[in-house]
């Protein structure tokens, strides 16, 4: 385990309100895709650097996987992996322009270059060494302070890349502050503070979405909307007791319900999983408790193909195990 954590945390007490900044800050943001850093961070990254404070941005994939705006903006059908390399180096060009609107300079981006739109399967395949990976980025840089997207967040690389944040830090004696941001979805996790920027910071950080432009090609507006929406940082918020979906019956034969703890990563069909219904009617995991402290997350997702990439049920975190008291479910048909 890690704990080297000499400098001290901003201050995180009242929920509602933003941390204290200082020269000694040090900000680690977690991105799964460039723009991700500025429409979530934008005014948060500024503050730090008027602080004098110190930014490293750890982006886990470059978004390459990102076919419509390159159909359009290339004219262009069929995308190749050539094509799709050579759009992820311009979006990662535009994320370095967009970070120099915001006062990042480029040496403090670090590319860790996993599979855009397949975090989910990293996580679930190749769980060890991607953990490894990201923990290994933290430790190099010793951050005060991490942020990184928000369990909640419908994107399941977003999700995804909260999950893996968790364990990565789960691994250190002396894990510094955790704080979430959500950009896809409404509900985000635990108690949100939000921050406001300065007239200046608002039109520095229009400038640096502006430089997205793959992105703002075709979801202009839709990325103007949400950049505008007051960026709202939050604590993880309290892991569950019992699994939090009912889902259909007759969707049951297509789910799968995925685990990801210390241990690994485990799935199952839902009729196969080791799952245990209490007296009241609420589903819990049957399996060997983990250690007392440690994240414990869990996935429900379709098997079935659809273009629509966002999670319906998505990811929840339990706080812990029953045991087999309970009547297990019946196999699905």
């Amino acid at each position: 385990m890690s704990g080297r954590g000499v400098h001290s945390a901003p201050a995180l007490a009242p929920a509602s309100e933003a941390p204290a900044f200082s020269a000694q800050t040090r900000l680690l943001v977690v991105v799964p895709h460039p723009d991700d850093e500025t429409i979530a961070t934008g005014l948060l990254i500024q503050q730090v650097r008027a602080a004098g404070g110190e930014v490293r941005i750890v982006l886990l994939t470059e978004g390459d996987n990102n076919p419509w705006p390159q159909r359009w903006l290339e004219r262009r059908v069929r995308i190749r992996a050539a094509d799709r390399q050579r759009w992820g180096r311009r979006r990662h060009a535009e994320m370095l322009q967009a970070l120099a609107c915001l006062g990042v300079p480029a040496a403090a981006l670090q590319s860790l270059g996993w599979a855009d739109l397949g975090l989910t399967d990293t996580l679930l395949q190749s769980r060890s060494p991607s953990v490894a990976a990201l923990a290994a980025a933290i430790d190099q840089f010793d951050p005060s302070l991490v942020v990184a997207p928000a369990l909640a967040d419908r994107h399941p690389d977003h999700a995804a890349a909260h999950v893996l944040v968790r364990l990565a830090l789960a691994e250190r004696a002396e894990p510094p502050p955790l704080l979430n941001y959500l950009v896809h979805g409404r509900s985000g996790d635990g108690e949100v503070f939000e921050v406001h920027g300065t007239a200046q910071q608002v039109a520095c950080k229009r400038a640096a979405l502006a430089e997205h432009r793959s992105q703002m090609a075709l979801s202009g507006r839709r990325m103007l909307r949400l950049a505008a929406r007051p960026e709202r940082h939050a604590r993880p918020s309290m892991p569950l007791g019992m699994l939090p979906w009912r889902p259909p019956f007759w969707l049951r034969p297509w789910l799968r319900l995925s685990v990801v703890d210390e241990a690994g990563a485990r799935s199952w069909r839902w009729g196969d999983a080791p799952l245990r219904r209490d007296p009241a009617g609420g589903l819990h995991l049957s399996m060997p408790a983990a250690t007392e402290g440690t994240p414990c997350f869990v996935r429900l997702a379709l098997t079935l193909r659809s273009p629509w990439i966002f999670d319906h049920w998505g990811w929840c975190e339990l706080s812990g195990r029953v045991d087999d008291s309970g009547p297990a479910l019946a196999p699905t048909v």
